[in-house]
């Protein structure tokens, strides 16, 4: 069965009119005689909203019950087996409440579109979880609900529902998203004008990132090289140069003055070789691009000019930042440099940049990586020198009228001989002695015009230019070489000296090394392959880069074998054999990195262990004294109940129940405690956030202490603040229980709360005997009690609870001294949406 498709109409706040716009593309498509039904829609009131669900079919909700309430939720398998061809789902990101198929909405949706029904939702752009922090730093909310960017992404169609901040809050104002005691709060809030545009931005942006991939889709899927200007997208070509970081930062600056403006840094690698730039500075600029919002591109290409203007039309490009040539003056005489050429070749869609830096014609010095290679256009040139300039020469000297004499025409051809090795080395030199000889020995040797020589010491002294043309060719290549094998050795001692300080620092994860290794030998991919045994088959360990990984060693163009049992494999190209060398560094450590993150693994799964094991033993001990004190109390009250020997008053059985009664209330709480505490190791606490008072929750919290023991003082004007009610309530019984516990019988524990900026703090003062400073934090790990209760007992866990439940819900819990005597536990909380508690709570609505 294929899967549906999934249509999202996104929006930049509440009202935009989401909701309405999908109930309408219903009614058009059911008019079309589409089977459409409407899943869950939410209309929050609205009337004109509501009208819209009128000749829709509706799949009956699910009920649900959590913490005595009942609410209703997308009924998942209701909506598979009526099979529609679309269904309505409104708010993607909603949360579903816990017991439900599933943890999120979206989610829900993953099975319709499964199942190979077409889904239509809606969602807001504050709930993209990639954009939470930007939402909270505009509007001061944390969006609680969010959906992962990439499901959003992948829907098949992306409407975005648009509106003016000012038409979006003439409609607030109506009364035609909030009722009208709600609106002046909104209007205040959440919808300033500054938040509405801002969130608007966003979601123009974020849409434009969505339709700019489909242009880059149908630009490769037809062809097409020219540039559609649609956006600014700078390139900075980098050289691995100290230069790059300059060039990223103009282009930096260059991008901001145009709103949507995207910046590529790109390092074309030639692909015969070590790269020619250093990995260190490479990784610094590629840290820089992506701190400044852009994206770091390495490219294999021969021609750079060539493959820079290919990367930046397939890129769809505007504009290409270069740099000013390192190039001396001299050096202009092998060609125009990269600058000029993407600047002649670029056309009329391409805006070239070239921006001056301080390394200006200082010099490249010694590539880094490539060595003193000859280029092909010296080669060329030492080539021409050596061969057409001795033709040149020879036409030159036969038709002026001075006679210079034999061994000023040796002197001129050697010149040229000595320039072709000079320029291209050994067998240009050769090629230009021979041509120059013969030439000498034709034209200017007598007798003239013959291959003979009739005077002895012109043998001599065409010998002598042969020797001494062979001599210099010999040291101007023998000094090349070495040039290159010193380059070569500085390219990879700085390559294995970056790399064994990585190792020392521990830096590196195997995912950048192997993306260290792939760019250093400018490969197209890079994998880590393992196996168990000399007959089990591979498997990747990670990998990297664009090509299908290699199942196996020997289908890859390198392999570096590492130990037995582990090989390093490359794609791309094959190396020569003096890059294995530092290859072979890299495997070793790649492998070390494997190790060590799998230690790592092992050490954290260890540790867990060993906390496992330390709770379990104290549990135990807490079972075998705490738990079985008041069993033993219960089974006695039974035994003497049951007793037929003894005949009990009234009062007496009165008193052997209350002690029954208290002995499983004890028993309750701590089976509660311990219940608790299991829940926060495994994760499986959920608050349920909602803007409460502190007066509705902390008063219910105080039925377990006696009467007399707390005075309770809780301002009224407090702001609310946004927590589960349930969690909260149990963390602060706890807190207080624990005061009343050591607190002497004469001075009752004080409940205080105050505001304070953005939160509330609830304090539980206790004049009892303190905690030094250096137990304050251990005594609120689990089973860790200071002192002797001087009134009952248990097993250590009250605190603990109290703080993982507070922390769950995003607050603190600390102890501090009480001044005078005693111990004060500070409980802060957020407050609610930073708004008084007379203001309606809108957080329901904020998902709609």
């Amino acid at each position: 069965m294929a899967r549906g498709k999934l249509r999202i109409y996104l929006g930049a706040a509440p009202g935009v009119g989401k909701t309405y716009a999908m109930l309408s593309e219903a009614h058009r498509r059911i008019e079309r005689g589409t089977d459409c039904v409407v899943a869950f829609v939410e209309h929050h009131n609205r009337p004109r909203t509501e009208v819209m669900l009128h000749g829709l079919e509706q799949v009956d909700r699910k009920d649900l019950e959590y913490r005595g309430a009942v609410f209703t939720e997308m009924d998942v398998d209701a909506v598979l087996r009526r099979a529609p061809a679309v269904a309505l789902v409104d708010e993607l990101a909603h949360t579903n409440v816990p017991g439900s198929r599933n943890a999120k909405r979206w989610q829900d949706i993953e099975e319709l579109l499964e199942a190979g029904i077409d889904v239509i939702s809606t969602v807001n752009i504050q709930h993209l979880e990639s954009l939470g922090d930007v939402v909270e730093s505009i509007t001061g909310v944390r969006q609680r609900e969010t959906v992962p960017d990439e499901i959003v992404r992948r829907a098949d169609q992306i409407e975005l529902v648009d509106m003016s901040p000012q038409a979006l809050r003439r409609r607030m104002a109506h009364g035609n998203i909030y009722k009208a005691d709600k609106v002046d709060a909104a209007l205040s809030n959440y919808f300033r004008p500054g938040n509405l545009t801002a969130l608007r931005e966003l979601a123009l942006l974020w849409v434009a990132d969505r339709v700019d991939e489909y242009l880059q889709q149908y630009r490769g899927e037809h062809n097409i090289r020219t540039t559609w200007q649609a956006r600014e997208r700078i390139v900075v070509g980098l050289t691995g140069g100290p230069e790059g970081r300059t060039l990223i930062r103009r282009a930096a600056r260059m991008a901001a003055k145009g709103s949507g403006s995207e910046i590529l840094a790109v390092y074309i690698a030639r692909s015969d070789g070590l790269t020619s730039a250093s990995p260190k500075e490479l990784a610094v600029q590629r840290t820089l691009v992506e701190d400044l919002g852009g994206t770091f591109h390495h490219v294999i290409g021969d021609d750079i000019p060539s493959a820079l203007l290919e990367f930046a039309r397939g890129v769809n490009a505007t504009q290409i930042v270069l740099g000013s040539s390192r190039r001396k003056t001299w050096q202009y005489m092998f060609g125009p440099g990269v600058g000029a050429t993407v600047a002649r070749d670029s056309g009329p869609d391409l805006d070239v940049h070239i921006v001056t830096h301080s390394e200006v014609a200082k010099g490249r010095g010694l590539p880094v990586a490539r060595g003193a290679r000859l280029g092909r256009s010296r080669l060329i040139w030492s080539w021409l020198v050596g061969v057409v300039g001795p033709a040149l020469l020879t036409l030159l000297l036969t038709h002026i009228d001075v006679d210079l004499g034999l061994a000023n025409d040796m002197l001129l051809f050697l010149t040229l001989t000595v320039a072709a090795a000079l320029l291209g080395g050994m067998l240009p030199a050769l090629a230009s002695a021979a041509a120059g000889s013969l030439l000498l020995n034709y034209y200017f040797t007598p007798p003239l015009h013959l291959w003979t020589i009739s005077d002895n010491k012109n043998i001599v002294a065409i010998a002598v230019f042969v020797s001494v043309a062979v001599s210099v060719a010999s040291v101007v290549d023998l000094a090349a070489r070495r040039t290159h094998q010193a380059a070569r050795l500085r390219a990879e001692s700085e390559i294995l000296s970056h790399l064994a300080g990585s190792v020392l620092r521990g830096e590196n994860s195997l995912e950048s090394l192997l993306e260290t290794v792939r760019e250093t030998f400018a490969m197209e991919a890079v994998a880590l392959l393992e196996r168990e045994g000399d007959v089990a088959p591979w498997t990747c360990a990670g990998s990297v880069g664009t090509r299908a990984h290699v199942l196996r060693p020997e289908d890859a163009d390198v392999d570096v074998p590492v130990g037995d049992h582990m090989a390093l494999a490359l794609s791309g190209r094959v190396l020569p054999a003096e890059d294995r060398r530092v290859l072979a560094a890299f495997a070793a450590q790649a492998a070390v990195v494997l190790d060590r993150e799998r230690l790592k693994s092992q050490a954290a799964e260890a540790r867990a262990l060993a906390e496992g094991n330390r709770i379990r033993t104290a549990l135990l001990a807490a079972v075998s004294h705490d738990l079985r004190t008041p069993l033993a109390g219960i089974k006695a009250a039974v035994s003497s109940l049951r007793s037929e020997d003894v005949e009990w008053s009234e009062e007496d059985q009165a008193e052997l129940l209350e002690g029954i009664e208290a002995g499983a209330d004890r028993l309750d709480h701590l089976v509660g405690n311990l219940l608790d505490m299991s829940r926060l190791q495994t994760g499986t606490v959920a608050p349920l956030v909602r803007e409460i008072d502190l007066d509705e929750v902390v008063p219910m919290a105080l039925g377990g202490v006696p009467d007399g023991s707390v005075d309770l003082d809780i301002p009224e004007d407090l702001p609310m603040v946004a927590v589960d009610k349930g969690l909260l309530e149990r963390a602060v019984a706890n807190i207080v229980e624990n005061a009343v516990k050591y607190a002497p019988e004469d001075a009752p524990v004080l409940v205080a709360a105050s505001s304070l900026a953005d939160r509330v703090e609830l304090r539980v003062v206790d004049r009892g005997p303190g905690v030094p400073d250096e137990a304050k934090d251990r005594i609120f790990e689990p089973f860790q009690r200071y002192g002797d209760a001087p009134r009952g007992s248990g097993v250590g866990l009250g605190l603990a609870v109290a703080r993982g439940f507070v922390e769950s819900m995003g607050g603190t819990l600390n102890a501090e001294d009480t001044p005078g005597g005693g111990l004060t536990m500070v409980l802060t909380l957020k407050v609610a949406a930073g708004r008084p508690p007379v203001v309606p709570d809108l957080s329901a609505q904020m998902t709609s």
